[in-house]
């Protein structure tokens, strides 16, 4: 629930429109609704200014379609992260403008216009195989009302494929990289840029990637000052925080 809804309950109270016992029948679910097999955090938005959001690995079909019809009733965009189609075509069912994004995995509901902001977001990835990770971060901070900018296959073995986009990674208020294999992109943008960074370390590589620790690594020791790192493949975490910092 929103701040401006919690306002027009009490205004209406206060001004005689609608009754104390009304007005708590609406505030009953504030904390949270529970939905026996999960709990929904209404407070979420109120509290941190964004919504609740689902992670769809681990639960049923009929578990997030539950979610997701409860959480529509309350008005605020929806976003599902490892979501799969199975998962998405039950949720289309009571929620047909649902949509699916096939390589980030996601599934998002949009039933409030969100005002885009004027600055945005440059997302890049190292290389073509880190894309599905790029769209998971994309897709979180377009749903949270932030315009983004894609930059893909800029990676370090063809190095001027990044100083082709400077100027627009330049622009940007905060930049997302996202790379494999050594994990050296960060390292590389930083040296150039004075935004913040936000880098993602992949699990794409050969076996001494260690699904994705060797980039992990690559990016907590980087020797470049304003780069924070994200857990492996966590698309999701970079696009929230860069949200956050978009929007200050």
């Amino acid at each position: 629930m929103k701040k401006e809804a919690i306002k027009e309950i009490l205004d209406s109270v206060s001004k005689g429109g609608m009754s104390v016992e009304d007005a708590l029948e609406q505030l009953k679910t504030l904390p949270y609704k529970d939905l026996g097999h999960t709990k929904v955090d209404n407070h979420r938005e109120l509290r941190r200014g964004y919504p609740e959001v689902v992670f769809c690995e681990g639960k049923t079909a009929e578990q997030i379609q539950n979610i997701m019809a409860y959480m529509a009733t309350r008005k605020v965009n929806i976003l599902g992260t490892r979501a799969n189609r199975e998962k998405y075509e039950a949720v289309k069912k009571s929620l047909p403008s649902a949509k699916f994004n096939e390589l980030a995995k996601t599934i998002t509901v949009e039933l409030e216009k969100k005002k885009v902001t004027k600055s945005y977001i440059a997302v890049l990835t190292a290389g073509t195989s880190d894309i599905p990770v790029a769209e998971e971060a994309a897709i979180t901070a377009e749903i949270f009302g932030n315009r983004v900018e894609r930059l893909f296959d800029v990676g370090v073995a063809g190095i001027h494929r990044l100083y082709d986009n400077l100027d627009k990674i330049r622009k940007a208020r905060v930049i997302i990289v996202i790379a494999g294999m050594e994990g050296a992109l960060p390292s590389i943008v930083g040296g150039l840029i004075d935004k913040p960074i936000i880098a993602v370390p992949t699990s794409v590589g050969y076996g001494a990637n260690f699904k994705g620790l060797s980039a992990l690594l690559g990016m907590l020791t980087s020797c470049v000052a304003g780069v924070a790192v994200v857990n492996i493949d966590n698309g999701f975490g970079a696009g929230y925080m860069a949200s956050m910092i978009n929007k200050l």
